[in-house]
């Protein structure tokens, strides 16, 4: 036998002496902590520019310069942890995670917070695919999806309560609580890694006397090409895509970042990024089909607050409440999804997924403006669970052929492709609903004429209501013009809403197919010599 056979079965023949549940338990403490803060901020953002004497579009830098700094890192771990030893690196993470959300919740300026911000999305950023690494490995295969199912009740729960949590510590305390809370749970996890937590030998960070050779050209090409997407993504809508000068520039920008750094890494002998991982079809679909998760999990999860609370008249947090039991859905979920791995084929599991899933996007496309919160709720509950039959499955077939030493680059990639699929999710749906919103407005605006009998016997019944309340007939007559024309703009924005929930149950609904060109995970008793 070769010496790299020899070593690759000492790589799959690892397993920690402690017990792998403690280990899921203390990576899915700064998995959740790090992924929370995605979304927690949203909500506070008002609050925040009010403070700090900003206004709301410059306050959104708060949010993009987080999801920056954080995608910049993703793809880079499987680099660092080689280098630095995976253990150390990821207690380097945490310490700059806690020591940038304290500095973030004392920030006197918005131009600090940004600065702040973006050290904590650069900590966070090795967090979540070192975490999968660890519980990869720690786990024999026939359990990988119950450790999947853990490391997801981190990932898929923490951006639906974030909004929740962070409008009640911002209506109850102070805005700058939303990062005060990562302090204590980053201490607890730096003092569990440390006690329960060992890299295994291909992961160490010794590199026998040998020079680190580090490839500034395509961290740079990386960095630029992610950043610039990341700004595109964000301030798209909000700038009219390619009507601005300043978005076309970006996306100039981003295409050359991201176009070198592919060319550049693919032919360079020491690569940050291992883009040869892609020949492996589960891995490609699988980091597809991850993509795909981040539009649907974050885009809706966007969506549903800000139709309930520009349309339905919610609260920040009444529109959480909606949210909250379809992550409690999640966590009874995903336990039971893993249970289910060890039995079924995971290709069906998912199909299971996308099929319920697709349910419940076509259930949100049937509401009205009149809908009861309890129908909200339930119709939630039924999308996200869903969510945990496609989330397991993905990740462990995902890292079915992937070799040990590649793990903690195949989990970066990964999850970069989720963080993604969320940002791409996120502009994706805002774009679909504001031009949506004015192709309605165009067709039920052509019905608001003299000569239409509904709206002139409208318009005259509520002309009568207004006076006989004390405006005069012409007042009466303006007024109930505003009112109808009011409730034409909430009628069109529930019809774009409509829209984008069936559209995003046809995209579910389309990928099931897809899910056939993964191949059958390896048996727990197979271990792979080569890739």
């Amino acid at each position: 036998m070769s010496d790299l056979a020899q070593a690759e079965l000492m790589h799959e023949g690892w397993r920690p002496t402690i017990n792998p549940w403690w280990i899921a338990f203390t990576v899915m403490l700064a998995t959740f902590m790090e992924v929370l803060d995605t979304s927690i901020a949203n909500v506070a953002l008002p609050h925040i520019a009010g403070s700090l004497s900003a206004g709301i579009d410059e306050s959104t830098w708060v949010l993009t310069s987080y999801l920056v700094s954080n995608a910049i890192v993703l793809p880079l771990t499987g680099w660092f942890s080689r280098i630095f030893g995976r253990k150390r690196f990821y207690m380097s993470c945490v310490v700059i995670f806690i020591v940038s959300s304290l500095l973030c919740g004392f920030a006197p300026s918005l131009p600090l917070l940004v600065f702040f911000r973006v050290l904590q999305g650069a900590g966070g950023g090795g967090l979540q695919p070192v975490s999968q690494a660890i519980l990869v490995e720690s786990f024999p295969r026939e359990k990988q999806g119950m450790a999947m199912a853990i490391y997801g009740m981190g990932v898929v729960v923490a951006p639906i309560i974030g909004p929740t949590l962070g409008g009640w510590l911002t209506d109850n305390y102070s805005w700058r609580w939303i990062f005060f809370i990562n302090i204590p749970v980053g201490l607890l996890s730096i003092f569990l890694t440390t006690a329960l937590i060992f890299d295994p030998p291909h992961v160490s960070g010794k590199n026998n006397g040998q020079r680190i050779k580090i490839d500034y050209i395509g961290l740079g090409l990386l960095s630029v090409g992610l950043g610039f997407l990341q700004v595109v993504l964000d301030k798209g809508q909000r700038d009219d895509w390619l009507e601005s000068h300043f978005i076309v520039w970006c996306s100039v920008i981003c295409a050359i970042g991201l176009i070198g750094t592919i060319f550049w890494e693919l032919h360079h002998k020491d690569p940050v990024i291992e883009l040869h991982l892609f020949r492996d079809r589960n891995y490609a679909t699988a980091t597809f089909f991850m993509f795909a998760l981040g539009i649907v999990l974050y885009g809706t999860t966007v969506l549903l607050p800000v139709m309930l609370q520009t349309l339905s008249g919610y609260t920040a947090q009444l529109s959480g409440l909606v949210l909250s039991p379809g992550a409690i859905i999640t966590l009874i979920t995903l336990p039971l999804v893993g249970r289910l791995m060890m039995r079924r084929d995971p290709r069906w599991l998912v199909v299971v997924g996308l099929a319920i899933l697709s349910v419940g996007m076509f259930q949100l496309s049937k509401l009205n403006l009149y809908t009861s919160f309890w129908t909200f709720v339930f119709v939630w509950m039924i999308s996200r669970g869903g969510m945990a039959f496609m989330f397991v499955p993905i990740n462990v077939m995902a890292f079915s052929f992937v070799p040990k030493e590649r793990m903690n680059s195949a989990t970066g990639l990964i999850n970069l492709a989720r963080n993604l699929g969320g940002s791409v999710g996120i502009s994706l749906v805002t774009t679909l609903q504001a031009r949506l919103t004015q192709r309605h407005q165009t067709t039920l605006v052509s019905h608001m004429t003299p000569l239409d009998p509904r709206y002139r016997a409208a318009l005259h019944g509520l002309t009568a209501m207004l006076h006989i309340r004390g405006s005069s007939m012409a007042m009466a007559a303006q007024q109930a013009q505003g009112i109808l024309y009011g409730e034409l703009q909430r009628q069109s924005a529930m019809l774009a809403f409509i829209d984008v929930y069936w559209i995003l149950g046809m995209v579910c609904l389309a990928m099931i197919p897809l899910m056939f060109l993964m191949k059958r995970s390896r048996p727990a008793s197979t271990t792979p010599l080569s890739h």
